[in-house]
């Protein structure tokens, strides 16, 4: 593979706001395309679209933005959401008769909190713990954990290492993406003079920050990686290199493995990366999987937020891999 690849430019943030943007614009003329033409209904949902206005607890539109990691367990919830209350006042009562729209957009952990801040989104999805700067710069704000995710160190099922070694040191991984270590019979004398091809998620992701503070401190990953524009891509992308070593999220490569793409993690410093090391913290290479929003959610937000929390949302963070970190509220 040439060296000459691969470590893609970081999107610019405002650039990915723009993404977001436009999703929820074509997300909203999708909306409008699909309303009935009734003139009663019409003129029902144009009154309780004024009523709304003035209320500012309550919103009909919501606009998820990040994580490429939480987008496809969001968007399943919204899609169901969606599917099971048409408008506002089917989920309640006192809402207005007013479309329910919830959108998802993916784009990557830091552009999840960048859309937040700068408010062309409600909620930022985030994949990693906040940055003190961030905090910050969001001021009052609330983290919605929905999932625990590690970081498994996979490489491919037919690479000759499966078998022979099933335990890596945190150094010698750092190592490896470091490009210290290049070819395979250097992790191992027994294995064969084969190029490690390292893949891993791009500079957007939350993931890649991740990594860089679990296992390479100030160590650079090597210009040579491959980058990844989700962590889907990332398992398919070891999948299909025998010699692919990368550091594919728990709840990808639980999803791959379930899908018939065979991956192997390693051990790290000699611990699984099961659910039960991951819970209890024995596992280090992890991160919180979860959603930001600013302020006091609105009435149809929370309305949402109960819907995610629910057995549904439970069954669907399972469904996608990951580890729910609630108990349903069975709403």
């Amino acid at each position: 593979m040439s060296q000459s690849i691969k470590l893609k430019k970081s999107w610019n943030a405002k650039l990915l706001v723009f993404v977001c943007l436009a999703a929820l614009c074509c997300g909203m003329l999708a909306a409008c395309s699909s309303s009935t033409s009734s003139s009663s209904q019409e003129g029902n949902s144009s009154q309780s679209s004024q009523e709304s206005a003035t209320d500012q607890s309550f919103k009909s539109n919501i606009m998820f933005c990040g994580s490429t990691s939480l987008y496809p367990i969001m968007s399943s919830l919204a899609s169901s959401f969606t599917d099971s209350y048409p408008t506002w006042n089917e989920v309640d009562a006192s809402f207005p008769k007013t479309n329910v729209s919830i959108y998802v957009a993916p784009g990557g952990s830091g552009v999840g909190v960048s859309a937040l801040e700068e408010g062309t989104c409600d909620y930022g999805m985030v994949a990693r713990t906040l940055k003190d700067s961030e905090k910050e710069a969001l001021g009052d704000y609330t983290e919605y954990e929905v999932a625990k995710d590690a970081l498994t160190v996979s490489v491919n099922a037919e690479n000759p290492i499966v078998g022979t070694v099933d335990n890596l040191s945190t150094d010698t991984i750092r190592q490896i993406f470091a490009g210290e270590i290049t070819s395979w019979n250097q992790v191992d004398a027994s294995l064969p003079d084969e190029p490690i091809q390292v893949y891993i998620r791009d500079l957007s992701g939350g993931a890649y920050e991740v990594f860089q503070k679990s296992v390479m401190g100030s160590s650079t990953v090597t210009a040579s990686a491959t980058q990844s524009a989700s962590m889907t891509e990332l398992a398919t992308n070891i999948a299909n290199n025998k010699w692919a070593i990368g550091y594919a999220g728990f709840g990808a490569y639980n999803k791959a493995n379930a899908n018939g793409t065979k991956l192997v993690a390693m051990k790290v410093d000699g611990v699984e990366a099961s659910e039960a090391n991951i819970v209890s913290g024995d596992y280090t290479i992890q991160r919180p999987v979860m959603f930001v929003g600013k302020g006091t959610p609105t009435k149809s937000s929370q309305a949402f937020i109960d819907y995610v929390y629910s057995q549904t949302g439970y069954d669907v963070i399972v469904a996608n891999g990951y580890i729910p970190s609630f108990a349903p509220n069975n709403k």
